[in-house]
């Protein structure tokens, strides 16, 4: 039988890792993808290439900054909190 090897806070903070690093890809990478996009469709549209392109780019980068700004000031808010003390008394209080 296989054994189950118990949980650890270094498993946790691994994962909150993995986790916080996927989120913010996706926070970089949509913006960027769908302004870019859009930038290139409305160039072939209006025939300005490649400006609508460059101003969805640029404006990508103002809002995925914005974005992970906001992401890091919560997560500092969040690290700054205090933590309530841990009960380390084995039996009831009275």
């Amino acid at each position: 039988m296989a054994e189950v090897k118990p949980k650890t806070a270094n498993s946790s903070s691994t994962w909150a890792a993995l986790g916080l690093a996927w989120e913010l890809g996706y926070t970089i990478a949509v913006p960027l993808v769908a302004l870019a996009l859009g930038g290139r469709l409305a160039d072939r549209y209006f025939g300005t290439s490649p400006w609508f392109l460059l101003a969805g780019v640029l404006l990508s980068i103002v809002a995925s900054s914005l974005l992970v700004l906001r992401k890091t000031r919560s997560i500092m808010a969040e690290a700054n909190r205090p933590q309530p003390p841990a009960n380390t008394s084995s039996g009831p209080s009275l």
